[in-house]
């Protein structure tokens, strides 16, 4: 028999949880119902990071241990009250995706098995500029998060030179996010060149830790900055994000000076709230300024090596170089 199901009273809002006894992280023997109390716990800084933005759902259904999707569309049965926002994938198809606005969206969410919250880097107002330009730090083989660090710290040398201020948080696994406000006056297309005018000058002045290969045999054990994450239709785990990890990790906000000492298993489920009400939201001040991209911009026009590949599932874009990757592009000649 399912177990009883239970109502949350969330603002003025009821949310109906169900199942609320079901073990999502067998590991840990964490339910669904902390789950959701897990999110309505740090409900207003996630809500500083969300909202107004569309947003898509990664939902594990069946616990850590089973399938997930991205929820890019709205779910059926979607409540009234769970805003919206219009969004254009690359293809041009438009789709109308989750906006929250509210605690019990959040809740909401966790009870449909969210872990993670995807936003875009855009507003509802206008979906097709965004105003925050993210840095991927993602460790290959061979490298951790330590490493993530060491080349999030030249990173911040390299924001610091442009008047720029970064916001650095856990990715929940072993990589290092780190997120800058910007002025929405640039489409998908400029801020994916100025990651990538960013990313090549951290690489400039770590060639031995730091790569912006996009082709996997040729990273080599350094740390990729993954500049696809900027291109349309791609996110990453907000902060405050659960992960789908067998300790149910969260993506969690530092600060820089805390960067170098944390330990990112040290956040989960059942430690971030009291993190959160002993330390306050170190994000706090991420949309205070908002910041330009002309020298990115000005450093990627000078670079002769242009244009790098784009995702599989992407049209060709233009100027991009084939989508071969060099052993076989080798073998071809």
């Amino acid at each position: 028999m399912a177990a009883k199901a239970e109502e949350l009273q969330v603002g003025d809002r009821v949310v109906r949880v169900s199942n609320p006894d079901k073990v999502y992280f067998p590991e840990r023997g964490i339910t669904k119902i902390e789950v959701v109390r897990y999110y309505l716990a740090v409900a207003e800084p996630l809500l500083r990071v969300l909202r107004d933005r569309p947003t898509t759902l990664k939902r594990y259904v069946d616990g850590v241990e089973g399938e997930w999707f991205y929820q890019k569309r709205l779910p059926k049965g979607v409540p009234d009250w769970v805003g919206t926002a219009r969004v254009r994938f690359p293809s041009g198809r438009p789709a109308d995706e989750v906006c929250p606005t509210e605690p019990a969206v959040l809740a909401w969410a966790a009870n449909l098995g969210t872990f993670d919250f995807h936003p875009w880097p855009v507003r509802a107002a206008d979906t097709d500029r965004p105003d925050e330009l993210r840095v991927d730090l993602d460790p290959q083989p061979g490298t951790d998060f330590r490493d993530a660090v060491r080349v999030a710290e030249v990173l911040r040398e390299v924001l610091d030179e442009l008047g720029m201020v970064g916001y650095p948080k856990t990715s929940g696994g072993r990589g290092v996010h780190v997120a800058v406000r910007i002025r929405p006056e640039w489409d998908f297309v400029d801020v994916r060149h100025a990651v990538i005018a960013l990313a090549r000058e951290v690489e400039r002045r770590m060639p031995d830790r730091a790569t912006t290969s996009w082709w996997k045999e040729e990273r080599g054990e350094r740390v990729f900055l993954d500049f696809n994450q900027a291109a349309r239709d791609r996110t990453i785990a907000s902060a405050w994000s659960v992960r789908g990890t067998p300790r149910a990790t969260v993506s969690t906000p530092v600060t820089w000076a805390t960067l170098s000492t944390v330990d990112p298993d040290d956040f989960d489920v059942r430690t971030v709230p009291a993190y959160l009400a002993d330390d306050g939201d170190p994000h706090a001040t991420l949309d205070d300024t908002a910041y330009g991209l002309e020298t990115l911009l000005e450093w990627y026009a000078a670079d002769p090596r242009g244009e790098l590949p784009y995702p599989p599932d992407y049209p060709k874009m233009p100027g991009e170089p084939p989508r071969v990757q060099p052993s076989k592009a080798r073998k071809t000649e």
